[in-house]
């Protein structure tokens, strides 16, 4: 069923549905983990990371590992957007 909603497009939506659904919050450092980055990675480096995990994922259908991917971006993406902030002012 997964990958035939990956094909059709509905995969994007259902992951963001659950993602917004999720309980539990990812921590920066469980974030780094799971797309095995560093605190030195820039953020061209994480999203070479997450697309290429995410594909993998899609491909080999597993939807709880692409979440976990997708929930580390997002994550990530909070921090960088913080740190580009309190830098820049």
């Amino acid at each position: 069923m997964i990958a035939d909603a990956s094909k059709s497009g509905v995969a994007q939506e259902t992951l963001q549905n659950a993602v917004r659904k999720g309980s539990k919050v990812m921590t920066e450092q469980e974030a780094r983990q799971v797309l095995g980055v560093t605190e030195q990675s820039t953020w061209e480096e994480i999203l070479q990371k997450y697309d290429n995990l995410f594909e993998r994922n899609a491909k080999n259908g597993s939807f709880y590992l692409q979440s976990k991917v997708h929930n580390a971006k997002e994550c990530l993406e909070e921090v960088h957007r913080v740190k580009d902030q309190s830098s820049a002012g």
